[in-house]
């Protein structure tokens, strides 16, 4: 008989799940006719950084070199990645896991505070020495909520009230 073990993840909400979930069906149908595809977080994504390797996985992410893997895990760079706070990781988020994505070229990142429902686009760029960085793009909530896109993907269009609908 197999052992099971459960892991408790201090401070996920369903309504984490939720955005993520609303995030991919959203962009899913919008990517099916292009070489690109959207994924949740059962993906991982390994790349080597100063001789270490490093291991993501990212909430949401969408890769156009989808053939780059090994079983479930990507050795290439998307194109985006999403992470949605939580109170056990949204200080990796800001932190660590977004300078091992500015290391990687990663074009897109969005930081998504579902309690707040705000929107940081973070876009790559690079700085007058040619290292890259991450810009803040724009901070997108109630207010300005038909500013919400995909920089990278202008064609994909995310609803910022669907993205959210997290009510029960």
């Amino acid at each position: 008989m197999n052992n099971l073990v459960l892991t408790d993840m201090a401070g996920a909400y369903i309504e984490h799940s939720m955005v993520i979930t609303n995030f991919v069906s959203i962009v899913s149908n919008q990517l099916k006719n292009s070489l690109c595809r959207v994924f949740p977080d059962n993906v991982q994504y390994t790349w080597w950084l100063d001789n270490e390797k490093k291991t993501v996985i990212p909430d949401a992410s969408i890769n156009c070199q989808v053939r780059s893997r090994r079983g479930n895990t990507f050795v290439n760079a998307p194109q985006f990645v999403m992470e949605v706070l939580s109170d056990s990781t949204k200080e990796y988020d800001r932190t660590g896991k977004k300078e091992i994505y500015r290391r990687e070229e990663i074009n897109e990142y969005w930081i998504v505070d579902w309690q707040n429902r705000k929107v940081e686009i973070y876009n790559l760029d690079y700085d007058e020495k040619g290292e890259p960085q991450y810009f803040l793009f724009n901070t997108v909530a109630e207010k300005n909520k038909e500013e919400l896109r995909i920089v990278h993907f202008p064609h994909v269009k995310v609803d910022f009230d669907e993205l959210f609908d997290i009510e029960w």
